[in-house]
């Protein structure tokens, strides 16, 4: 079998994943419909061989392709070309188990200038003004 690597010390076996090629959706006309070009890869994180700490951080993550029962759903339909829209799709899988692994930097919180401050409530006045402008109709 053959590996997928994801990073110096993480990769998964090819038979973790599962393919399925189906109809791409939207306007193409008669080639599209019947043909399945459409490459839509599923991996199951919690069944898989991946460290823990990437199965936790995987199923924490705020993406829509990951569902709630644990599985990354990732659907290419992009090309014409069913080999090109696999490539496509392991390349996405790819990103997003490595994204997991990227740590992110500490946020250093800063306050806004006076002159931003300043800035604001003149906006906001100037809005309340325009706003109190509409509120006087005249009496005919």
């Amino acid at each position: 079998m053959a590996a997928i690597k994801i990073s110096n010390s993480v990769s998964i076996q090819d038979n973790e994943l599962e393919w399925q090629f189906i109809r791409s959706s939207g306007a193409g006309g008669q080639h599209l419909n019947k043909v399945s070009t459409a490459a839509q890869l599923i991996f199951d994180i919690k069944q898989s061989s991946l460290p823990e700490y990437y199965q936790q951080r995987l199923l924490a993550k705020a993406d829509h392709r990951i569902t709630k029962s644990g599985k990354i759903i990732i659907k290419c339909q992009q090309s014409r070309s069913q080999d090109f829209n696999r490539q496509t799709a392991l390349e996405q899988f790819i990103a997003l188990i490595a994204s997991v692994n990227a740590v992110q930097k500490k946020r250093i919180a800063t306050k806004p200038t006076k002159g931003s401050q300043r800035r604001r409530v003149d906006a906001k006045k100037q809005k309340g003004a325009t706003k109190a402008l509409r509120q006087n109709k005249p009496s005919f």
